[in-house]
């Protein structure tokens, strides 16, 4: 192995070690063992085309080849040749992942899933990475320089992890480093000559010098200082001393681990687009619930001094199995089984799938797509909803206020009541709920109180104008001024519910939309909604309760346990699920006349950009072939153009005769001859056409030869059958002899006529294949394009060179050195 090769692997390694510090970003090490892969397959093609003696721009052609390869065996789009050969549509599902990952980056906290736009990401940027080190280390042998695409690496998790970065992948990273710096000494050591000590004894290219083993012991201790001096330095990091001692009781909602969990913002994506005039459909559902409840897609329930947060979900595979409900339902608590199908559009770019409460059976789906029992969500750590089709039954519970008012409290012990009532301690939240729940004996009429405090009587009105937010100021906030959208109403219900000791979160998903013919509701964007869910003992678990004002939204829908509080007093809402009454119907519009305000619930477009129609892709498609047609078309029209102005050149001079008058008054006529250096340019034109022409019909040109001599080879090889052919290459022949070495040219020859006889009797003895590239693809430019290419990379090549040179003797090295001297 050369010197040049091992480097170049050795800065491959250090790539990968230098990435290291993505450790603390992603909770498992697929990132890894892509990226190892994926910096492999770099490292080999600039092997490879250093073996090829390939020029550094030919080498860094060759590691951006790899890397396309690698990512496309990696990352597929389903349209591969060979499973690695990228395809347009490989390149168009690059761009989704990157434009997903854009997506996934604010949707996600670490430590992150295996989300394949987020190791997209990280494969593309190692990778990328790999080649500017290669490129700095071995091409212009500067690895000094390798540290800072290295360096860039690692200021990834530094800008995006909550807390300091462990320094064990730092350390990693550094080593990787000076590996790679004392690999280029040795190689430079090996290349001058051999060492010797002061004593003269010969010294192994590995064996430490006391200059090099003082740079070493240097490096060392520059990188125990740089762990160590954040360690004592007060106000530099928080996270290594911090996590000796007790941690700050956070976790991700898995027994024995903590960290900050990777999640989903579904309030940041709700927030943020709650005002689109434009709708944009989202889900169809097809139940035969004759009246079902929300749709639900995700849930909040990790409440901190920030607000809600979701926590990152577990379960396992929907192919397994899901969890059925309990033998027997507590007296007055009825459950209904029934079936449904969602078509998800494009437009829903979540790894969540909408789903009814309490799904008992999924159809359609693979063991990629996880059930979390707690949270009752769908969900993929490897997926995306984007144009999922599935079918699943689930168990409808409907209860009356009697059995949830004589169910007991959860035992305190218990991990929902734990976990369901964590809220950060805010004292007019407290001194609100103890005046609402005074004299209440269950938790039912707790509940209850609290629902029925948000209604119009009390002041609340529905606003889209208002600060997004869901933390403990924003929360006063919506209290004081009673002016707020979905998030607010069900994350201030969720709230105080806790603040009265009772487990409280929050859901996101769909109300129902506009209902056609046969059970299907059509969903979008005005649809999103989020409303609270309320934990209940003896066996009842999470019911809904919806304390958005049910006019405001569309498709909202009210129960027995949870009446319409803004509904006419006469009207008492029927048992089990019902639409509100005085609620909007699922099908009218925003502006219908029984509105209680003038703002609607205008829904959200997750995961996508401003709604609108669709581009058509055909326009697209078609310019992308017609431009490839016209990049095919290029060196047929070259060659086209190159005989068109060769044939004005080789056409046959005649002498012309000129009246001029004579010295009695009378005209004559003088003959003029021709042009000796016009016929001697017309007659080498016809001879390179002569050429071009043999080289686009596979006929061996000897440059050896004298024009005469490959004229009467081609008469006696090629165009033994053709006595004009023949007869026109001899002329041909003849002619460029003449203006090559004789003082008069040939002139008034027809050259023309006979390179037509030429090109005509060698396509009729080539087969179809040689004619049709001759036409299109004519071996003639190919060639010519080829040598123009590499004569122009060796001149690039020479002139870097002598660049590199110049910049070698402003070396302060040698600045200093002659200082010295002098």
């Amino acid at each position: 192995m050369t010197p040049h090769r091992n480097i170049g692997f050795v800065a491959a390694a250090a790539t990968l070690l230098a990435a290291a510090p993505l450790s603390a970003i992603f909770e498992r090490w697929t990132w890894l063992i892509q990226a190892t892969i994926v910096v492999a397959v770099v490292a080999g093609s600039a092997a490879l085309s250093r073996l090829a003696r390939a020029p550094l721009w030919g080498q860094v052609l060759a590691m951006l080849a790899g890397l396309t390869l690698g990512l496309t065996w990696i990352f597929p789009g389903g349209t591969e040749l060979l499973a690695f050969i990228p395809t347009p549509g490989t390149f168009a599902h690059f761009g989704e992942l990157m434009q997903t990952s854009l997506e996934d980056m604010r949707s996600y906290g670490v430590k992150v899933p295996d989300v394949d736009s987020l190791l997209f990401l990280a494969v593309l940027g190692i990778g990328a990475v790999a080649v500017v080190v290669d490129v700095l280390s071995v091409g212009l042998r500067r690895p000094a320089l390798a540290g800072l695409p290295m360096l860039a690496i690692y200021s990834v998790p530094v800008a995006v992890y909550l807390d300091s970065v462990p320094a064990t992948p730092f350390v990693v990273g550094a080593a990787g480093y000076l590996w790679l710096l004392v690999t280029d000494n040795v190689d430079r050591v090996r290349r001058f000559g051999r060492r010797f000590t002061g004593e003269g004894r010969d010294v192994d290219v590995w064996e430490a010098s006391p200059l090099a083993a003082a740079g070493r012991r240097l490096a060392v201790v520059g990188v125990a200082v740089a762990v160590a001096l954040p360690l004592a330095v007060p106000g530099m990091t928080g996270g290594l001393m911090n996590n000796v001692g007790a941690g700050p009781g956070e976790g991700n909602g898995r027994p024995g681990q903590g960290g900050s969990p990777g999640r989903i913002d579904l309030f940041a994506a709700l927030s943020g687009q709650l005002n689109q005039s434009e709708e944009t459909e989202l889900v169809k559902v097809s139940t035969n619930e004759p009246s079902p409840f929300y749709l639900r897609l995700g849930v909040v329930d990790d409440l901190r001094p920030s607000g809600f947060q979701a926590r990152v979900p577990t379960g396992r595979p929907v192919t397994r199995g899901l969890p059925e409900p309990g033998e027997r339902a507590p007296r007055g608590v009825e459950q209904q089984r029934y079936r449904a199908t969602v078509e998800v559009s494009k437009n829903l770019n979540m790894p969540l799938l909408p789903v009814y409460s309490a799904p008992v059976k999924a159809d359609d789906l693979n063991g990629n797509w996880l059930y979390d029992p707690s949270q009752q969500i769908v969900f993929s750590n490897r997926e995306n909803a984007r144009g999922k089709s599935y079918s699943f039954e689930y168990v409808r519970s409907t209860f009356s206020p009697a059995a949830l008012r004589a169910a007991p409290s959860l035992p305190s012990d218990s991990q929902v009541m734990r976990q369901q009532t964590e809220r950060p301690s805010v004292p007019a939240v407290e001194e609100l709920v103890d005046g609402l729940v005074e004299g209440k004996s269950n938790d039912y009429d707790k509940v209850r109180a609290i629902y029925e405090y948000f209604s119009v009587e009390n002041g609340f009105t529905y606003s889209l104008s208002t600060r997004d937010g869901s933390s403990g100021e924003d929360i006063t906030d919506f209290l004081a001024t009673k002016v707020g959208y979905c998030q607010q109403y069900a994350a201030a219900m969720a709230w105080l519910v806790r603040a009265a000791g009772i487990p409280a979160r929050v859901a996101v998903g769909f109300t129902n939309g506009s209902k056609s013919d046969g059970g299907t509701y059509v969903l979008t964007n005005r649809n999103l909604h989020a409303w609270t869910e309320v934990n209940f003992g003896n066996g009842i678990g999470w019911v809904p309760f919806d304390a958005t004002p049910a006019a405001s939204v569309q498709g909202s829908v009210r129960s027995a346990w949870a009446p319409d509080t803004d509904a006419p007093e006469e009207v008492t809402p029927s048992p089990g699920s019902t639409v509100a009454p005085g609620a909007a119907d699922p099908s009218a519009g925003p502006n219908e006349a029984d509105r209680l305000d003038k703002d609607t619930d205008q829904g959200l477009a997750l995961g996508g950009t401003d709604p609108a129609e669709q581009n058509r892709v055909w326009p697209w498609w078609l310019a992308a072939a017609l431009a490839l047609l016209a990049l095919f078309a290029v060196p047929g029209l070259r060659r086209s153009t190159l005989r068109r102005r060769r044939r004005v050149r080789a056409r046959a001079p005649s002498a012309t005769a000129v009246a001029v008058p004579g010295q009695r008054g009378e005209a004559r006529e003088v003959v003029v001859g021709v042009d000796a250096e016009s016929a001697r340019a017309d007659a080498h034109a016809a001879w390179d056409e002569l050429l071009d022409t043999l080289v686009d019909f596979h006929v061996r040109v000897d440059r050896t030869e004298t024009p005469r001599a490959t004229a009467e080879r081609l008469a006696r090889e090629a165009l033994t059958e053709n006595g004009d052919a023949a007869t026109g290459v001899r002329l041909l022949g003849r002619a460029e002899e003449r203006a090559r070495y004789a003082r008069d040219p040939l002139a008034g020859a027809e050259l023309q006529p006979a390179l037509r006889s030429v090109r005509g009797a060698l396509a009729a003895g080539a087969d179809r294949r040689t004619r049709l590239l001759a036409a299109l693809l004519p071996p003639s430019v190919i060639q010519r394009w080829r040598t123009t290419l590499a004569e122009q990379s060796a001149r690039v090549v020479a002139t870097s060179g002598q660049a590199r040179t110049q910049m070698l003797r402003w070396s302060p090295r040698r600045l200093l050195a002659g200082r010295t001297a002098r």
